[in-house]
């Protein structure tokens, strides 16, 4: 029933595992399968202390037959939740106590008493949550988290499985009246659809164990494709939409999921199919400056060709330009003596034109620029847009100006009335790196 698996790990019997166990009859089966094949075993017990009646008693029992069976037994016993979502919560801790338990003992292996029921649950729960192909799938019989593998070697087996197993055996175990609650989607779907699936057909989970199993190596197929792309378009925090329309629909949607589930990490549960389709139609037909508010306030910003991710901080300077000087945006300005290119990354001036010294800072809301060529002055902001640069880089992006704050130069992007010809007379020449 389990020694497949453990073959295929190719684990030994002296090595230390830490295996699940609530007390149910699903953890004591699975605990009782493990017994004959590991010298050392760790039973890492969480007491979820909801107030639940038989709590302590779980934990007791668990205990006795850890010190009746010579295993070691682990506890730990969450103290508080959080208001919001208490599912996601005590998962999250579960596992927090099941890598340091792993770590304490040096093991490399968690097994886990999820059956075939189990995944049937799981992939109807997030079918009406409208969750992603990724987690559409389920979750596998050997998976990789960390430093460590999650094993769950009872897919092939249903609940009625495991009982008639604990009857035939003798293993005691302990049940959770709270799992027959009507208030938990879950536990609708275990009481009304999964007897209906099983009358329709009796081996109903072989079926979703083989479609979660084709699902994922679609997924693993996809997402090596995806990552591919990602890895040439996104690069901190931007994502280029340069060549979107050239891509296919389900690999750009696949770099849309790893990106998010690279920002959200532990709190993925935040993201549901609806967000990936409402950030492809915004990458696809918003207008460039358009923003989008995803949950705990990701924003994201059309910029041109680009998407940005997360709140971008502004930040000024000014600064004295009287040598060669590295700005705050990593680029550099440069005084040179000869220079035969006439482009904006170039500016000439004559001393006695302007007021000495130069300086470099950010952009003021009201600041104007006499645009060499052009009668009358123009905003330094139309400036940027007609000039199409990305909103986040215009809140840093340096302005040279003199001492009485005149605007000289916009590097890069703009010569002002001062800039001189390589035929003119000037003193200064400087480059924009």
């Amino acid at each position: 029933m389990i020694e497949e698996t453990i073959k295929k790990l190719k684990i030994s019997s002296k090595e230390p595992i830490v295996v699940a166990v609530s007390g149910g009859p699903d953890s004591m089966a699975l605990l009782s399968l493990l017994e004959p094949f590991f010298e050392t075993i760790i039973c890492a017990h969480v007491n979820h202390n909801t107030g639940r009646k038989g709590q302590d008693e779980d934990e007791k029992f668990v205990k006795e037959y850890c010190e009746k069976h010579h295993h070691i037994f682990e506890i730990m016993k969450i103290e508080e939740y959080d208001k919001k979502n208490f599912h996601n919560q005590a998962h999250k801790k579960r596992y927090q106590f099941f890598e340091i338990t792993l770590k304490k003992y040096h093991s490399g292996y968690l097994f886990t008493a999820h059956h075939g029921d189990d995944l049937i649950e799981t992939i109807l729960f997030r079918m009406m949550r409208g969750s992603t192909i990724e987690a559409l799938h389920g979750f596998s019989e050997i998976s990789r988290k960390n430093d460590y593998m999650i094993v769950r070697p009872l897919l092939k087996y249903t609940k009625e499985d495991l009982l008639q197993y604990n009857i035939q055996n003798n293993i005691p175990y302990r049940i959770d009246n709270s799992n027959e609650k009507d208030i938990y989607t879950r536990n609708r779907i275990r009481k009304n659809l999964l007897p209906f699936l099983k009358k329709e057909q009796k081996n109903v989970h072989l079926k979703f164990l083989k479609m979660s199993k084709e699902l994922e190596e679609m997924e693993n197929f996809i997402r090596k494709l995806a990552f591919e792309k990602k890895e040439a378009c996104f690069q901190n925090n931007t994502l280029d939409i340069s060549y979107w329309g050239t891509m296919d629909t389900i690999i750009t949607k696949r770099i849309l999921q790893l990106i998010l589930s690279d920002i959200y990490k532990e709190r993925q549960e935040r993201l549901e199919t609806i967000h990936i389709e409402i950030l492809q139609d915004f990458i696809l037909n918003a207008q460039s400056g358009a923003k989008l508010i995803f949950p705990e306030n990701l924003v994201i910003k059309k910029e041109y060709q680009t998407i940005l991710f997360g709140e971008q901080r502004e930040t000024s300077y000014e600064l004295k330009l009287e040598d060669d000087m590295i700005l705050p945006n990593g680029h550099e300005i440069k005084f040179l003596k000869e220079e035969e290119s006439d482009s904006n990354f170039i500016c000439r001036l004559k001393k006695e034109d302007i007021n000495f010294p130069l300086f470099v800072r950010t952009r003021k809301e009201q600041d104007r620029m006499q645009v060499k060529g052009l009668k009358g002055s123009k905003k330094i902001k139309e400036i940027f847009i007609n000039s199409k640069i990305p909103e986040h880089l215009r809140v840093s992006y340096p302005i040279v100006v003199d001492n009485a704050g005149k605007i000289v130069w916009i590097p890069g992007v703009k010569k002002s009335q001062f800039d001189k010809t390589k035929g003119e007379k000037y003193d200064i020449i400087l480059r924009y790196y």
